[in-house]
């Protein structure tokens, strides 16, 4: 993949991305509200959302555009070999990580940005329930 930054600026870019946005807080705060207790970004294969290792539960919140999104996912219109290559490579990776926690007998889920947008409470509500119902497994 050709880059368009030096090393330098490249490296400076990346540090300045947050590992957690202002979504994953609100979805976060929402949950706790609730009552569920878990583990915020645990250096777990992936680096999920939200992690409760006691009943092995990891839910991931993809970002449209960063996880390519079939409805909302948009390329950017420049330096597109570039970012056809970076998207394809987070598909791909997403699917690894999937099958890595399925094989450990971990229960996955991964909600897309735009659902929460779409209905805040109903994408909550999905998670809390996909986390009852990982408890009683």
């Amino acid at each position: 993949m050709a880059d368009n930054l030096t090393k330098e600026q490249r490296i400076k870019n990346m540090k300045a991305i947050k590992s957690q946005s202002a979504l994953e807080n609100k979805v976060t705060k929402a949950l706790w509200k609730l009552g569920f207790r878990f583990r915020k970004n645990v250096k777990l294969l992936g680096k999920p959302d939200i992690s409760i290792s006691k009943y092995k539960i990891v839910i991931f919140i993809d970002s449209c555009f960063w996880h390519a999104c079939p409805i909302h996912g948009n390329r950017p219109k420049s330096n597109q070999d570039y970012w056809d290559k970076k998207l394809d490579r987070n598909k791909k990776r997403d699917l690894e990580v999937n099958a890595f926690y399925k094989e450990k007998g971990w229960n996955i889920l991964r909600v897309w940005e735009h659902e929460f947008k779409e209905d805040f409470d109903k994408a909550i509500n999905k998670i809390a329930t996909f986390i009852g119902e990982s408890k009683l497994q």
